[in-house]
């Protein structure tokens, strides 16, 4: 009896587990969704801002030192004043669905990508596809996500602007020295920092 009891209890665990893991996924899910009206009403800076600390990234604008974390302690002014100029989206649920909210975004120079577990393939392509990003991002870091590969590092090479790429800890990128040098060959100027070792990951 004590036996079953037990087993019981972690059948209930395991069901209890999924249901919440599926819940913080449906959340997330939401928290990625694009609002068109929201765009045209506040301008694709504050909403991606918006978006971003929705998430639990943090955005800096231009002519800020400090990074923004606090959703209710974004800036207010007129629309178009504050413009985003880093992310750091250390820890953040960002998904590919999100990346949306980046089309107007014209002044991002740095994209720090840190153990985002949503962060894949597709959101790499997504963010090289912009053109408004393949003029401005010139910073890059991807660290600890786990779901990106070569093929996503590979299609950074669009933005054609990049000086500085940090790779660290990244278990699906396989090829290294091959992606390395395709990135080099089609950006000239570009410094890649590369730590892909697990356990020397920051």
């Amino acid at each position: 009896m004590r036996l079953l009891s037990r087993a019981v209890h972690a059948a209930a665990g395991r069901v209890r587990g999924q249901s919440c893991r599926h819940f913080w996924g449906w959340l997330n899910a939401v928290f990625n969704k694009v609002d068109h009206e929201r765009i045209k009403a506040v301008g694709p800076d504050r909403a991606a801002a918006e978006w971003l600390l929705r998430c639990g990234a943090k955005v800096r604008f231009q002519g800020f030192e400090r990074f923004h974390q606090d959703y209710n302690g974004l800036p207010t002014g007129p629309l178009g004043r504050y413009k985003i100029q880093a992310i750091d989206a250390t820890e953040s649920c960002i998904m590919s669905r999100g990346f949306e909210h980046l089309d107007g975004v014209k002044n991002l120079e740095e994209i720090r990508l840190r153990k985002c577990i949503y962060i894949e393939d597709g959101c790499l392509e997504a963010l090289s596809s912009k053109q408004n990003l393949q003029d401005s991002v010139y910073v890059m870091e991807v660290v600890s996500c786990g779901n990106v590969t070569d093929r996503g590092l590979v299609a950074l090479h669009k933005l054609k602007n990049l000086e500085y790429l940090f790779l660290s800890d990244l278990p699906g990128v396989v090829d290294k020295d091959t992606t390395v040098q395709r990135l080099k060959t089609a950006l000239p100027k570009l410094d890649v920092a590369l730590d892909l070792d697990p356990s020397d990951a920051p």
